[in-house]
């Protein structure tokens, strides 16, 4: 971390080149890659502020993963994954103030979750529509008691979750280049291309790669070293300037952030493309070639050396060939992989193979910090498997700090409309039926 710059940073993207574009990847959710850094200890570095309002989550026993029920032969989704009917909601003592926020942000998403298909196999849209319908008019101080009723807890396959988080970073821009802002924060060129190769085959369904048309042939877009050149250069393309190649470089990572102007206001930018190319890691790189000292595998460390060794530094932050595009979010926000905002200590990203995208999700993990109910409204390239998550901690020095430390395991629950599990337990096939 950089104390006076940026606190940490998360995996936006893994695309490799001109290869499959992962899921989550084609919004552009915040994810901290597995690996990319060792996280600090959580207890030594979370404000004193947080810590005091840290109420632990009630334990809960988890299913055994031979006693789970599974539906279909694919484990790639939740519905093949094993699934448990966990604890009655009532048991697991929600927090008021974290359903009343849960609340509001499940409302939020009910637009798209009664009409999105869900790719985990859990729900369909209209299971959705009566809790949703009540969310409408049900009162946030009675939030508990929302979730209680229309809901249920189930496990999805072995249950034991791993936490990481990520936060809306803020670093020094300004609107118009001059000697203190030399750095080219680019909008999406309208030359990069999404193609859709489930159109060409079925066996490619929802897969997608990105590149740009050279003559009659798809080629991969420049990569970070050639953008970084000037090959974006002279074509307008530029909606802010950075102070700060590094600050900037991070950003990039985290996927969204704030710009500190010169005039003292803020401007807020977000996702909008990626070049297509792989994604690499530098924390791990700089680990593996011995450059990090002993304690400096952390952000701080990375960052420190990073302007300690200009030249060496940018030849490693050029392996990462990864390069995002922005756009000036003027409403709410930062946005989600559902199009909504995500809200601090209320949104967390999953995989939505396994967990329907605006769901509730109920986490108890050995930070305590990352305890309680959350809204799955987002999703990241590194975010992969059925109880992997990605917590929202917003904007801000503690927020930083929270979200560059936490690394942490424990168990999750997700909530489904009541009557899910009997659901496909009537529907599934009988043996030699």
């Amino acid at each position: 971390m950089k104390f006076a710059g940026l606190f940490g940073a998360m995996t936006l993207i893994s695309a490799c080149s001109m290869a499959i574009i992962p899921q989550g990847a084609v919004r552009g959710a915040s994810a901290q890659q597995d690996g990319e850094w060792v996280a600090g200890t959580m207890a030594a570095e979370l404000p004193v502020q947080a810590s005091q309002n840290i109420i632990p989550a009630k334990p809960f026993d988890i299913v055994a993963t031979d006693r789970l029920i599974k539906f279909g032969d694919d484990p790639s989704r939740g519905i093949g994954a094993g699934l448990a009917l966990g604890p009655d909601i009532a048991t697991l003592d929600l927090q008021e103030s974290r359903a009343a926020a849960a609340l509001q942000s499940f409302r939020t998403s009910c637009s798209s979750l009664v009409r999105r298909v869900d790719q985990s196999g859990l729900t369909e849209g209209a299971d959705w529509q009566l809790s949703c319908d009540a969310a409408k008019s049900w009162q946030d101080n009675d939030a508990v008691r929302f979730f209680e009723s229309y809901f249920e807890a189930v496990q999805v396959g072995d249950g034991q979750a791993f936490a990481t988080g990520y936060f809306e970073p803020q670093i020094r821009g300004s609107r118009v280049r001059n000697n203190d802002y030399q750095v080219p924060i680019y909008r999406r060129p309208p030359n990069l291309l999404d193609v859709d190769l489930g159109l060409f085959s079925d066996e490619l369904k929802d897969k997608r790669v990105r590149g740009k048309v050279e003559g009659s042939k798809l080629v991969p877009f420049e990569d970070r070293a050639a953008i970084d050149d000037g090959a974006l250069a002279g074509q307008g393309l530029e909606i802010a300037w950075a102070q700060d190649y590094i600050d900037l470089f991070f950003l990039q990572i985290q996927g969204s952030g704030r710009l500190a102007l010169p005039d003292g206001s803020i401007m807020r930018i977000g996702y909008e493309s990626q070049n297509g190319r792989g994604y690499t890691g530098i924390g791990r790189v700089m680990r593996e070639r011995g450059l990090l000292a002993d304690g400096k595998t952390n952000m701080q460390g990375i960052v420190e050396w990073l302007r300690a060794n200009p030249q060496e530094g940018m030849k490693i932050m050029r392996e990462n060939k990864s390069y995002i595009f922005f756009r000036e979010l003027t409403g709410p926000g930062p946005l989600g992989a559902m199009g909504h905002p995500v809200v601090a200590r209320t949104s967390v990203a999953t995989d939505r193979m396994y967990v329907p995208l605006g769901a509730p999700v109920f986490l108890n993990m050995a930070h305590d910090i990352a305890d309680g109910i959350w809204i799955a409204q987002d999703t990241g390239g590194a975010i992969k498997g059925s109880n992997r998550f990605d917590t929202f901690w917003g904007a801000g020095a503690e927020a930083a700090v929270i979200a560059g430390g936490m690394s942490s395991s424990g168990a999750a629950l997700i909530f489904l409309p009541k009557g899910t599990l009997s659901k496909h337990m009537i529907n599934r096939p009988r043996a030699g039926g």
